[in-house]
């Protein structure tokens, strides 16, 4: 009995994942708000009846694809914050995780850089609540470090957010750069690890107003 429940919550996730699969596919090529579920199933080789059996409607698929999209970065950047450095090595090795996430994940990216002004609310609510989780999570870290002795909550927030917005930023233009100019990649990289040492030395002559 339970080898034949666990075969079907095996095949229940399999489904699911030939759907997540079959979204981002589509969408290296529209946005979401012109995606039918049919073409989705069509791509899955699933029936539509099999789609409404795990997400509601296709704006319940991209929530699922944002918060997929934004969990490996969540995990790679807090390991760079967890590890020991100065700044400059801490911006070297983001900048590094972050061009290499593009790369292995250029899907993805391409989708959280078209949805996050796109036309479906949802998905833009959800990206926004990733990306503002994400950002608390870099405050969290940034309070951590003996630069931010004496920052108040607000202003460690407003760092965050700053860092947070630069690297969603920075991988849509590694994404540019991959699919139109490679070489421009390098030039890229440069010009944020140069952004970033300024954000650094301006935070460590801070004062708030």
């Amino acid at each position: 009995m339970s080898h034949t429940v666990g075969a079907r919550q095996a095949q229940k996730q399999q489904s699911r994942r030939a759907l997540l699969d079959a979204g981002l596919h589509l969408l290296a090529d529209q946005n979401l708000a012109s995606l039918g579920v049919r073409e989705v199933t069509r791509e899955a080789g699933l029936s539509p009846a099999a789609f409404y059996r795990h997400f509601p409607d296709l704006a319940a698929l991209g929530v699922a694809l944002v918060e997929e999209s934004l969990a490996s970065l969540h995990v790679m950047i807090r390991s760079v914050l967890a590890e020991a450095g100065d700044a400059e090595e801490l911006i070297d090795r983001a900048v590094d995780v972050i061009e290499r996430h593009v790369r292995e994940n250029r899907g993805h990216v391409r989708f959280l850089a078209r949805e996050r002004h796109g036309g479906v609310r949802q998905v833009r609510e959800a990206i926004d609540a990733e990306l503002g989780r994400f950002a608390a999570e870099v405050g969290a870290a940034l309070a951590l470090q003996p630069v931010s002795r004496g920052w108040s909550e607000q202003d460690l927030r407003m760092l965050a957010e700053l860092y947070v917005d630069h690297m969603v930023s920075m991988a849509a233009a590694f994404l540019e750069a991959l699919e139109a100019d490679p070489p421009r990649g390098r030039r890229i990289a440069a010009t944020a690890r140069l952004q970033l040492r300024l954000i650094s030395r301006g935070r460590e002559h801070w004062r708030a107003g």
